[in-house]
This record gives structure tokens, sequence and C-alpha cells, in this order.
């Protein structure tokens, strides 16, 4: 599986104008290049470094001193290939650089509050040596902490109580709701064909823009993976949900969020109530059941509703790190909630190939600078023989790693993809990966145009490190010959011209024709 990683967004990152306004650019590029030069004529070295590290804690700051709650679009792809230089600077002092703040967008909601909820909603600016001084403890439950403490989205703990349950997150986060799915029709639904192959093919994190509408895709198998999902958890315990002190706001908003999506995306099929004796209650007309909210972790609230992972990591303010602190994976082979709570980004990252020399400080600057108005998404894929879900240390599906079972037949083997998606949510400050495991027959790839020459491609020739940690020779044996003798058939039946250069497709992640193909299987 591809690490959530990007060897070239330290670029991106770097970029004033990827999150501010073309007229602010200039200011800040007029004002670090005057401070540079002022650096280089009177300070010493070791000056020079911290200055340096501090014009970049700068870079995000807007007028009047607070940080950037807004930012343009980004292009399609946040993945220039580049490397990182082995002589990059040394990483700025991270604790002392907070994200993009809410307070704009928190007051903007506060309009349509009523007057004993407004009460506790301080102004726009708010004192930062107030601020950085009560920032909420990293072990902290919010709900015990003073009225005046602090996340690191500079919002009150009397403001997130004032705003209540199911606030405006569409608001307060610059992420409209979906669009209702009104024709969608959970007995025929299909997700969407990812094929997220790429040629040349780098360890990158290859990044997309979200789009909206399809956060949370559900499929026609939603009954029986909830079931399995909770399954899972009946017999693995805390391998599969698991959470630390401290990260109860950041599991309560992402659960929030991920109702109200489904509401407003499927509202034929969800909704949300509000009764004086239970509080909340969620209403699944597809699983024929009620969630009252208050009376279960918000975890678990998603997983009796919502078949998709989710990992949570938080701001570390002893030294401005994220670290992961609360999980939902059902999804994870070959590692576990277990394993890795409580580590730090580059600690879980540990394996990946490249990774320490390419990756970990664009990734560190990633988190630290990330809005949450500019969610992304990506895809990572695998190859396995059937459809494993869940992978704890000694599974007998182990073994199928391990060697290449002879005569294995092409049907049996199928495509992995973990659609994924990264955001930051508005009030925590919390980052959250979530993802599902999304299964395809190898044999779909025959009709597909290039899938088997692009695909063929990465498995005969791309990095060996990559393609060992990826753990697909298991089933080369049997795949590369069919794709192969696929794309020779592609070419022949003139779905393809002869002599293509093998090229990440335009359409990536998908392949031309998807839509009719995908529309067809559902029946409209």
């Amino acid at each position: 599986m591809d690490t959530l990683n990007e060897s070239g967004i330290r670029n991106a990152i770097l970029s004033l104008e990827g999150y501010l306004p073309s007229g602010q650019s200039l200011i800040y590029l007029a004002i670090a290049v005057l401070l540079s030069n002022i650096a280089l004529l009177v300070l010493t070295k070791s000056q020079r470094e911290a200055l340096y590290a501090r014009v970049s804690s700068w870079a995000p700051v807007v007028a009047r001193g607070r940080r950037s709650s807004s930012a343009r679009t980004p292009p399609r792809s946040l993945t220039p290939e580049k490397r990182v230089p082995n002589n990059a600077p040394p990483p700025a002092e991270y604790k002392d650089i907070f994200p993009p703040s809410s307070r704009e967008v928190l007051l903007e909601v506060a309009e349509s509050l009523s007057t004993s909820q407004k009460k506790n909603i301080g102004p726009l600016e708010i004192s930062q040596e107030e601020f950085t001084k009560n920032v909420i403890p990293f072990e902290a439950d919010y709900r015990e902490c003073g009225p005046s403490t602090y996340t690191p989205m500079e919002i009150s703990v009397a403001e997130i109580k004032a705003l209540g349950d199911f606030p405006d997150y569409a608001k307060l986060s610059g992420v409209p709701l979906p669009k209702a799915y009104k024709e969608f029709e959970i007995e025929k639904a299909l997700p969407r064909p990812y094929r997220p192959f790429r040629w040349a093919y780098h360890q990158t994190m290859a990044l997309n823009k979200l789009e909206p509408d399809w956060w949370l895709e559900l499929e026609s198998n939603y009954v029986a993976r909830v079931a399995e999902r909770k399954e899972l958890f009946e017999k693995h315990g805390k391998l599969v949900l698991n959470y630390l002190p401290g990260s109860e706001l950041a599991c309560k908003e992402i659960m929030e969020n991920a109702l109200q999506f489904l509401c407003a995306r499927y509202p034929q099929y969800f909704s949300l109530s509000l009764s004086t004796s239970k509080g909340y209650v969620f209403h699944n007309a597809i699983l024929d059941k009620e969630t009252v909210i208050e009376d279960m972790h918000p975890l678990h609230v998603l997983l009796e509703n919502v078949p998709e992972d989710f990992a949570v990591m938080l701001r570390n303010p002893e030294d401005g790190m994220y670290y992961f602190r609360a999980g939902l994976l059902c999804s994870s082979l070959g590692w576990n909630v277990d394993t890795k709570l409580g580590m730090q980004l580059k600690e879980i990252h540990n394996p990946i190939p490249d990774y320490k020399a390419k990756m970990e400080f664009s990734m560190d600057r990633y988190f630290s600078h990330l809005p949450p108005n500019r969610p992304i998404q990506r895809g990572s894929w695998g190859l396995e023989v059937d459809t494993p879900l869940f992978m704890p240390p000694g599974d007998p599906h182990e073994t199928f790693r391990t060697r290449q079972v002879p005569n294995l037949p092409v049907s049996r083997v199928h495509l992995r993809v973990d659609w994924q998606t990264l955001r930051r949510l508005p009030l925590s400050g919390a980052i959250v990966f979530n993802f599902k495991a999304l299964f395809t027959p190898l044999d779909d790839f025959r009709s597909e145009a290039y899938v088997p020459a692009l695909l063929a491609k990465v498995l005969r020739d791309g990095k060996k490190a990559l393609m060992e940690y990826k753990s697909t020779w298991h089933v080369e044996h049997v795949v590369l010959p069919a794709l192969e003798g696929w794309a020779r058939e592609q070419e022949a039946d003139g779905l393809t011209e002869r002599g293509w250069e093998v090229r990440t497709l335009e359409e990536a992640p998908w392949f031309p024709g998807w839509e009719e193909k995908w529309h067809r299987r559902q029946g409209f």
C-alpha cells in the first residue's frame, strides 16, 4: 500500500501563491527578500538560520497577526515530481507554527446562533500571547478544560460549547455539503472504478483536490460490510478501534461531519432528529435502525453506520508535531491501530522506502500548514488473492504473500484500491485520514483501454524497493502474462493504438470510457 507521503509537496507548501491572493503573495515575498538580505549582511550563521526558520513560520500569516483561513483552489494535482534536495534546510520550530486560524469563519457561523449562544463567542482578534499560553494540553479532555483554553485553531472551549452539537461544518471548514444523490439506489450501487496507476512510478502522494460529493461512497455491499466490520471489532477489539486521552473533540467532530455528509448526500436513507429525551438520533433506513448519539463513543457511532476507516492525528503542543491518537481501522493489511497508536507521523512511516531521506521534511511541513478548506484525495493500490479486508499479524492469509501458488486462477486475483482522503478539522485542528478498501477482479481490466499495458509496465519496471514494499510478487506469475496478453488484444481490436508510449492516463485515476461502463453496470 502506498504511504501517505509526497516527495514534491514541500515545493507546493512553500509556494505563497498556493495559499494567498496574488497581492498578499507579493507583499510576503518582498518581506522575505528584505529580511533575507538584512540577515546576510549583519547576522551570524546561527542567527541567520533562526531567522529563516522564523520567516518560514510567518508564511501563512495575514494582516493583523491572524493566520489565513482561506486559500485559492489548488491545481488538480499537487505533485510536482521533484525530490527534496539532500541539503534541505533544517525543519522549522514546529512548536511555534499553528494551523490556519478558524476565528473568522467562527464569527460567520455565530451569526445564526441564538442570543444566549452568541454571548460566549469572543471577538475576531485575540491575544496571541494568551492563546499560545492557553492551548489545550495534549492529553486533556476539552470538556474538562477552562472556558478560556484554546484549540490550535484559536477556538476557545467556551466557543466550542456555545456552538453545540452538529454545528455548520460546511461553513466552519469551507468544504460544502454534497449535493443530494436522489437517483442513488443502494441495491445497485457500485464504487467508481479507481485505477490509480502511474508511470513513471515514484513513491509520491499523487494528491488531488477532494471532490466534496464523493467523500464517503456507499456501495451495494453496505449491509454486509458494516456487519463484517462489527464482527472484526468483536474479535480483535483494540486492534481495530481505540483512542487515547485528548482525542475526544476530534472524534466527536469527525463523527458529526460524517453523519452530516450522509444526511445531505443520501437523504432517502439517512436523517438526524433532535428530541428532549434522547438528544440527537441518527436514523439509518438501510439498516432499519436508530443510533442515539450520546449513548456511545463517536468512533462506535461510525463503526455502526459508516463502512470507512478513520485515523485521527493530533498536534502535540510540546513539539508541534502530529501523532496518531485515535482510530477505527478495519481495512488494514500488515498493520493495525494497536501497532501505530501514539506514534509520531515519521514513526508511522518508518518502514516506507525513502521516507526519511526524501519525504519526512515535506510531510511535517504539510501537516503543519494544511487549512480546513483544502482536503485532498488519493488512491493506493495492491494486488491480492481473493478479497482480504483485515490482516492482523499471524493471519492465515499472510501465507499467500510468501509464495507463488502454482496454477493460481487469474479469477482469484483482485485489485485492491484504498481510496483515501485527508482533511483538517476546523475546531480541534486534528488531521483526519480516512479510506475504504475497494476490490475489483483483475479480469475487468481486459476491456479497460490502456490499463493492462500500464499496470504491466509498473510491475515489470517499477523501482525494486517500492515494488517489494507493495508486495505484488506473489501474483505476478499469473498477472503479468494475462496483462500482456490483454494489452496485445486491445491493440489488435483497435481499443488502443499500436506503439502507445506507456504513461499515466489523462483520465487518472480512471480510464477512457469509465463513466459509461460504471453507469451501464448499475443499470442507468
